[in-house]
């Protein structure tokens, strides 16, 4: 399935992070202190300047606000992290975790 709009949303995230226009909801921050590979909010931005359409898993619709959700997974020292994140006037963090975690609650 072509995905028009993906290009144009992975700029963004690029932009936005690259500039370090990120807000990470607590959950977020959470879970990436609880990474075995040790990253910061600072690394989580160089993940998302990095990410690629081959990354890209779905786009969901936040049951909270409404507004579309990007799910991504990425090879990042070794394990598979799992980001899911918003755009707004800065890119929102909502999940940045291990692949493997059973279930993410929609924030």
């Amino acid at each position: 399935m072509r995905r028009r709009w993906l290009p144009e949303v992975l700029e963004r995230v690029h932009e936005l992070a690259s500039e370090g226009r990120v807000r990470f909801i607590m959950k977020a921050l959470r879970e990436l202190a609880a990474l075995e590979i040790g990253l910061d909010e600072e690394d989580a931005c160089h993940v998302l300047v990095s990410l690629a359409s081959s990354d890209f898993v779905e786009r969901l619709v936040s049951k909270k606000t409404g507004e579309w959700m990007y799910v991504f997974t990425t090879p990042v020292g070794g394990v598979v992290v799992y980001v899911k994140l918003i755009l707004r006037s800065d890119c929102v963090v909502i999940s940045f975790h291990e692949e493997e975690r059973p279930g993410d609650e929609d924030e």
